[in-house]
């Protein structure tokens, strides 16, 4: 039996243990041990391994900005920065025909700048907007899909927790990762409104908030400073070699201490307004620790699976054979985007990267799109990045959906279907927009 046959046979029982819901970090891990121990003929070559490779995992410092991101995303949470960011929004926006539901759009975009995580952007901005949208006479599909949508904002509106791990996977610059997030993330939210404005001519009712006073619109608008000046200092701090923007400019400090900085500053700021508690700080920890051992342990399975295939030199061997069939790139590129489509439709998003990259990066690496080898990876990073966020809303089981959901409980799931639909035809458009024009996600590369 081959090397490929063998990673073959591995991957398909791995996707099988996943589907009877088994953990993804597992399922990786039982697979990639198992794969060594049959190749290698040996237990003792993966028992080797095991005894240094967490440690080499973990300590990795470019990791240690994992925990510090959700950290700042959880003291986000309990500041009330949602809050202010949607009440902000509303006040400019809630007084026009479907001006509410636009407003949960941006305030979803400003809350994913300092939270970095799609769920909890959906659950904390459908504690916030949900009731105010039914206030306005939305009807639950709509109300509850765009919530739904604009919750994956905050997986691409940088910093992003998901952008970090494939960076650090592709071997690339964790800035230009986030600068090349900031247009396809803009692209998002425009088009989710104009999704919502095509939408609510559709519905009944006038779905429209009082009218606010300027004066109100602009002590709402200066409510938000703390997330516009916490975006400015982890965003300054992560462009870590400014050289890439201005040569000879010096980075105030790097992307783990920018992170830093993010955190401490939101947390300084949820304390002195009061919505920061010692038992909301103890939470946030807790919370931010468990998810940070769950993203270190489906990093510690997919290691483990990234060594198996290694040995069945099957990455290399698949790029070798797409190379020879003179199959046009593009064609290539969009099958790994539909199997991305359809998978993220049941697994999550880190999940699905960890589990995909090392396959078909060397495969991205040997086709030719007429971009630089640096640009084709930053490229890649963001189409399968917007791809697997279509995942999250797709139904049955988009994640997402399940969040607010569970927010809106007298609402059928089957509602919440319908209501997303457009929206993520509004990203299949973006993604072929991202194909086609490269360069909206490299402007700043």
């Amino acid at each position: 039996m081959t090397g490929v046959e063998i990673a073959l046979i591995g991957f398909a029982l791995m996707l099988l243990a996943i589907f009877l819901r088994v953990p993804v970090a597992v399922a990786m891990g039982i697979t990639g041990f198992v794969g060594v121990w049959i190749i290698r003929g040996s237990a003792s070559a993966p028992l080797n391994q095991l005894k240094t490779l967490s440690y080499d995992t973990f300590s990795s410092y470019s990791l240690s900005i994992v925990p510090l991101f959700l950290l700042m995303g959880q003291f986000a949470t309990k500041s009330g920065m949602s809050r202010a960011l949607f009440q902000a929004a509303a006040d400019w926006l809630g007084h026009r025909r479907g001006g509410v539901a636009m407003a949960t759009v941006g305030a979803c975009a400003g809350f994913g700048a300092i939270c970095g995580s799609s769920l909890a952007t959906a659950s904390t901005m459908g504690q916030v907007a949900l009731p105010e949208m039914r206030r306005a006479g939305y009807s639950d599909a709509l109300a509850t899909g765009v919530l739904a949508a604009g919750g994956t904002l905050g997986i691409l509106i940088p910093p992003s927790v998901i952008l970090v791990i494939y960076a650090i996977l592709a071997e690339q610059n964790i800035a230009k990762m986030f600068a090349a997030a900031i247009v396809p993330g803009i692209l998002a939210a425009v088009g989710y409104m104009i999704v919502v404005r095509l939408m609510v001519s559709r519905e009944s009712g006038d779905l429209r908030a009082p009218k606010v006073a300027y004066a109100k619109r602009l002590k709402s608008l200066l409510a938000v400073w703390p997330v516009i000046l916490i975006f400015a200092l982890v965003m300054g701090g992560i462009a870590a070699d400014w050289n890439w923007v201005k040569p000879g400019v010096q980075a105030l400090f790097t992307p783990t201490e920018g992170a830093a900085i993010g955190m401490v500053i939101t947390g300084l700021y949820g304390a002195a307004t009061g919505g920061l508690t010692w038992s909301g700080f103890v939470e946030s920890v807790l919370a931010a620790a468990s998810a940070t051992a769950m993203i270190f342990l489906i990093l510690l399975g997919a290691q483990l699976f990234n060594t198996f295939l290694a040995f069945t030199q099957a990455p290399q061997t698949l790029a070798e054979w797409i190379g020879g069939l003179g199959v046009l790139p593009i064609f290539v590129l969009l099958g790994m985007l539909v199997f991305y489509l359809v998978f993220g439709c049941v697994m999550d998003s880190l999940s699905m990267i960890l589990l995909t990259v090392p396959v078909f990066f060397p495969i991205i690496e040997t086709l030719d799109f007429g971009l630089t080898a640096e640009a084709t990876a930053i490229w890649f990073g963001i189409l399968a990045l917007v791809t697997v966020e279509i995942g999250l809303i797709t139904p049955p089981v988009g994640l997402n959906l399940f969040i607010i959901n569970g927010l809106a409980k007298d609402v059928p799931i089957g509602q919440t279907y319908r209501g997303v639909l457009p929206f993520i035809a509004s990203d299949i458009l973006r993604v072929a927009l991202l194909l086609a024009v490269p360069s909206l996600a490299l402007i700043w590369i």
